[in-house]
C-alpha cells in the first residue's frame, strides 16, 4: 500500500548530477561521513565530483563532527582511501573543542569517551582527567563503549554533572554514527541529555555556528579574501546537523539522501519521492536539491 505524502512537505527536487549546481558557487562545506566515506570505504563518485569541483577552481573544505584534531582526520581519510586532491582543508569539532578548552582556560577536566580511539584528542587538550568534583568542566569525545552503552548508562554522572553545574563541552554533536550500515550512538546524544536536565552545553561542530565560522575563516584563507555566504554550498546528509546549520548560517545546502536518512528516505540506491516527503514536512530546513549520493 502507497502511503502519500502530507500535504504540506516541501521536499527538495531529486537530482541525479550535481555539476551544474556545483558550478554556482566558489566554495563547498562539504560533510564527511555519510557523503566522501561510509565509516569503512570511500565513495568514488562523491571523491570524483570534489576533485573536479576543485578543477574548476573551486575550494572544498570538509567540514566534520568528528571529535579528533585536524591530523587524525586526514588519517582516517587516507585509511578509507580519499584522495588527498579531494578537499583544501579540514574543520573538525574535535579541533574546535580543543580551542575553547584553551580559550576558556580549563585546567582540570572530566574526560568522557574511548581513550584508545580518541587518544589523539585527550593528548592534544593537555589538560589533567579528573573526577567531577574536582573538575571545571565535562568533556566528551562519545561514550567509552559505544557497543554496550546507552544514554542511560550515564544518567547518574551526568545528574552528578549538573548537581556540580559542570559545563558540558561536546566534541562531536552528532547524535549517532553510521558505520558500514550501522548506527552508533555519538556524545551529542550525552549532551542532548544533559541539555535536557538544564546543563550547560558548549556544542563544537554542526549545526552550530563554531563550525561555519571555522569553515568560513579556512576558505577565506585559502582564497585569500572573505568568502561570501550567497557563494557557499553546503553539502550533508542529516537534516539535523548539516541542513539545519546551514539554514542557520544563511548558506544553500545539497541533500544527500543515501546516507544517515537512507532508510527514511531510499528503496534500493533511489531515492522514493514519498519517503523523501515526509523527511521534510513543512518547517523543516530544506535543500536546493537531493541526491542518493554526490555525483558529477
Amino acid at each position: 500500500m502507497t502511503i502519500s505524502p502530507p500535504p504540506d512537505a516541501s521536499p527538495p527536487p531529486i537530482i541525479s548530477s550535481a555539476a551544474d549546481l556545483l558550478l554556482r558557487y566558489d566554495v563547498l562545506y562539504c560533510d564527511v561521513w555519510g557523503v566522501v566515506h561510509d565509516g569503512v570505504r570511500a565513495y568514488a563518485g562523491a571523491t570524483e565530483a570534489l576533485m573536479r569541483f576543485r578543477a574548476h577552481g573551486g575550494t572544498v573544505v570538509l567540514v566534520t563532527n568528528a571529535p579528533v584534531p585536524t591530523h587524525r582526520v586526514e588519517a582516517m581519510l587516507e585509511a578509507r582511501h580519499v584522495p588527498p586532491d579531494t578537499y583544501d582543508a579540514i574543520v573538525s569539532s574535535g579541533e574546535i573543542a580543543l580551542a575553547h578548552i584553551r580559550e576558556k582556560g580549563y585546567r582540570r577536566v572530566h574526560f568522557i569517551g574511548p581513550r584508545a580511539r580518541d587518544a589523539a584528542f585527550f593528548e592534544k587538550a593537555s589538560v589533567p582527567d579528573v573526577g567531577l568534583g574536582e573538575a571545571e568542566a565535562v568533556v566528551c569525545t562519545g561514550l567509552t563503549d559505544d557497543v554496550n552503552e546507552t544514554v542511560e548508562s550515564y544518567r547518574d554522572l551526568l545528574t552528578d554533572a549538573r548537581a556540580h553545574d559542570l559545563p558540558f563541552v561536546c566534541a562531536n554533536p552528532d547524535l549517532v554514527v553510521d558505520v558500514g550500515g550501522r548506527l552508533f550512538l555519538c556524545a551529542g546524544a550525552l549532551a542532548d541529555a544533559y541539555a535536557h536536565m538544564g546543563g550547560r552545553v558548549y556544542w563544537a561542530g554542526k549545526p552550530h555556528a563554531t563550525a561555519y565560522a571555522a569553515a568560513k575563516a579556512e576558505a577565506s584563507r585559502i582564497r585569500g579574501a572573505e568568502v561570501l555566504s550567497e557563494r557557499v554550498l553546503v553539502i550533508g546528509d542529516a537534516v539535523r546537523t548539516d541542513l539545519a546549520g546551514a539554514h542557520g548560517a544563511g548558506l544553500d545546502a545539497l541533500f544527500i539522501a543515501g546516507g544517515i536518512h537512507r532508510h527514511d528516505t531510499m528503496v534500493g540506491a533511489d531515492i522514493d519521492p514519498d519517503k523523501l516527503a515526509w523527511l521534510f514536512p513543512a518547517g523543516t530546513p530544506g535543500a536546493l536539491a537531493a541526491m542518493a549520493a554526490l555525483a558529477w
